[in-house]
């Protein structure tokens, strides 16, 4: 069965706290440099590598879905009220379902739109708080107006999520020993909790 290479490795440190999503090959560089301190989740990939010219044997690395290692650490992330991840429409839109907050239709993500609650020119920040994922529709009809102002009702409160949550926001297609691993550092009364239990 062939590989998929495009699947991405989750990587954390070493209390297995999530740091990043990483690609295959530099997977393999923790592997190969001693960095990786131990493994769980299934195999993904299997690596050959060159022929021991004494003893004929081939050299190999087998991948798993999720490794530690050390080094970079999340405690920068961890117990610190005022951390943020980046915003980025990308995560935003996944936040969100890829639902527009007005009409509550499901759209495409080239469909979508960034919408600021309070707007930039009502001195709105441009924060996980204060914005929502909107139709370009929606976000026309509403233009430089609150909701309240253009009579629009928000169908939910917009949150600015943990580290763990943002890893969760970033990957592209997450396997299940990934995403259960994942969802044990959301906090308690995560929105994402049950979006996560569907996916």
């Amino acid at each position: 069965m062939p590989y998929d290479f495009n699947q991405q490795v989750l990587r954390t440190d070493a209390s297995g706290m999530p740091i990043d999503w990483i690609s295959f090959k530099d997977a393999v560089h923790c592997y190969h440099l001693g960095q990786v301190l131990y493994c769980c989740g299934e195999t993904l990939y299997k690596v050959r590598g060159g022929r021991n010219s004494v003893t004929g044997k081939q050299s190999g690395v087998a991948v798993n879905s999720i490794i530690a290692t050390q080094g970079e650490t999340q405690a920068k992330f961890r117990h610190h009220s005022n951390y943020t991840p980046p915003l980025s429409n990308k995560t935003l839109f996944a936040r969100d379902g890829y639902c527009c907050l007005y009409c509550g239709n499901e759209f495409s993500r080239y469909e979508l739109s960034r919408d600021h609650i309070r707007p930039i020119s009502q001195n709105g920040a441009d924060t996980w708080s204060n914005v929502v994922t909107s139709c370009k529709r929606c976000n026309n009809f509403k233009a430089g107006r609150t909701p309240e102002q253009a009579r629009m009702q928000l169908l939910a409160v917009p949150f600015k999520p943990t580290h763990a949550e943002y890893i969760y926001l970033r990957g592209r297609r997450i396997l299940a020993d990934q995403m259960e691993f994942l969802r044990a550092h959301f906090p308690r009364k995560s929105p994402l909790r049950v979006r996560s239990k569907v996916n």
